[in-house]
């Protein structure tokens, strides 16, 4: 089978640079690009978009927080010809209060939902829940390097997402027929406290990481404390309040409906990422 290229925004982030080896391992011409990339390609430099859409028929959106940009993107996606957008968004997304009194988020992401779907190209939006790949590539690693992992999640669980379960439907929405107008809710397969979480790292590693429950004003004030700015302090302790009010504990059927299999369980993320030493000393 012959495939039109594909661009994939965020081409080496946590899902985008799944989605690159996904598409290559198919066979699919692939046009990673980023701000860094030989693809360039800048959401605040919008002279990067024109030739990183030139010839492409399918696109991967990673939208860029804060900046409210997909709607102009989309509009010059339709102009260069693209044919097929996928958008990764947020579980939640849709339900009042699931990220507590901070709407922001909710709001960037459903006006990039809102600019796809009123596209009149064939779209497909993923939300996925918590990415399992956090504790080994993202937000939670330094606290499991560090021994102790200190968050405002309460005693909650979630049902943890694969990325690579990300990447694959995302592959098949870019790919294949049927996925056209669909959006599809991503999790695990089951959920999984964040003591459980731990417990599945010490046997994989034998890395004993403690879990200290933290209210959001002390999360926020570490986070100040350790450099951040307070309003990026204040959308992670946003971020964890659907774990702690157990909002997260749902299993959702996009991976199944997408692909026809189940999702990956957490302890197979969990033994990947021990074997190719993610949290190695």
């Amino acid at each position: 089978m012959t495939y039109e290229p594909v661009l994939v925004i965020g081409g080496t982030g946590k899902t985008g640079s799944r989605v690159v080896r996904q598409l290559t391992e198919r066979g699919v011409p692939v046009r990673s690009a980023s701000r860094n990339a030989e693809h360039r390609f800048d959401w605040l430099d919008e002279s990067t978009w024109g030739p990183a859409l030139d010839g492409v028929r399918g696109v991967y959106i990673v939208q860029l927080d804060g900046a409210n940009k997909t709607g102009a993107f989309v509009e010059a996606a339709a102009r260069a010809g693209v044919e097929r957008l996928v958008l990764l968004s947020a579980r939640g997304v849709d339900t009042p209060g699931y990220y507590g009194s901070a709407t922001e988020t909710s709001e960037d992401f459903l006006a990039g939902e809102a600019a796809v779907q009123g596209s009149g190209l064939d779209w497909t939006v993923l939300r996925p829940g918590w990415f399992a790949q956090n504790f080994s590539e993202g937000f939670f690693n330094d606290g499991v390097l560090a021994g102790e992992l200190r968050l405002p999640a309460g005693d909650g669980a979630a049902s943890w997402i694969d990325v690579e379960d990300i990447a694959a439907v995302a592959v098949a929405a870019l790919t294949e027929k049927g996925h056209a107008g669909r959006t599809y809710e991503l999790s695990g397969p089951a959920p999984v406290t964040l003591l459980e979480v731990l417990d599945l790292i010490r046997e994989a590693t034998g890395r004993t990481v403690r879990y200290t429950p933290l209210t959001a004003d002390a999360f926020i004030a570490e986070l100040v404390g350790q450099g951040v700015a307070k309003p990026d302090a204040e959308l992670w302790t946003a971020a964890m309040h659907p774990i702690a009010q157990g909002y997260e504990r749902k299993v959702s059927d996009g991976v199944r409906e997408a692909l026809g299999r189940e999702p990956r369980a957490f302890a197979a993320y969990v033994a990947d990422a021990a074997a190719a030493g993610a949290w190695r000393a």
